[in-house]
């Protein structure tokens, strides 16, 4: 299962890379539309492995949708993978010792979106990477901004709006919050009320009235 985002779901951000990223001009030579995978910890061991923290809702799904590349341009090959705590032991191609495992710490792995299965998801499933840009709206047409990002700090998944001079605001991912996700014409629809970006508007009771709705002799 590729990463993906289900309402109510325990998964990892999955993210875009934006102009200005370093090294994005490289990238785009070899990905038209990079999506993050996978980010490469410390080694593991003598043999060359690496600890890897991945993207994926099924971790072991990392080498499921062709090689993985870096920023520089490099291909990495997956050889072997096995399941750790919180983490994946991978082996890459070429990869053999501990000293050249240890200069991958940091390093982020991306393949092109073109590589996700689209037919995979469900109806309330989404690719975090096609989210981000949606432009936001509520039922009254007002205009709050677009997706900046997506994120899960484990106690539900947030959407961070970012709008033209404004601070970005984080709500959350919620079925309450988020009415409607329209890809195709790139707009996500909420209710600013559950999605905390507005007060819940009470309708004034008329003077003289008690809770019954008869009005006080």
């Amino acid at each position: 299962m590729p990463p993906v985002f289900r309402f109510f779901s325990p998964c990892f951000v999955l993210r875009r890379l934006h102009d200005g990223d370093v090294g994005l001009s490289v990238l785009m030579t070899t990905l038209k539309n990079p999506v993050l995978m996978a980010t490469v910890g410390a080694a593991q061991g003598l043999r060359g492995e690496v600890r890897v923290r991945t993207y994926t809702a099924d971790p072991m799904a990392l080498g499921d949708y062709g090689n993985l590349r870096s920023l520089d341009g490099r291909v990495f090959e997956i050889l072997e993978i096995r399941e750790a705590k919180n983490v994946v032991i991978v082996r890459f191609r070429g990869v053999n010792d501990r000293n050249a495992a240890e200069a991958l710490n940091g390093l982020e792995l991306y393949v092109d979106r073109d590589a996700l299965p689209d037919g995979d998801l469900e109806d309330d499933e989404f690719y975090y990477a096609d989210l981000e840009g949606l432009d936001v709206y509520d039922n009254a047409g007002q205009h709050y901004g677009a997706v900046s990002a997506v994120f899960d700090f484990g106690a539900g998944d947030l959407l961070e709006i970012k709008g033209p001079g404004k601070r970005p605001v984080l709500i959350p991912f919620s079925e309450t919050a988020v009415l409607e996700i329209d890809l195709e014409s790139g707009r996500l629809l909420i209710d600013p009320v559950a999605a905390g970006l507005e007060e819940e508007r009470k309708t004034p009771r008329r003077k003289g009235s008690d809770l019954s709705g008869s009005d006080e002799e």
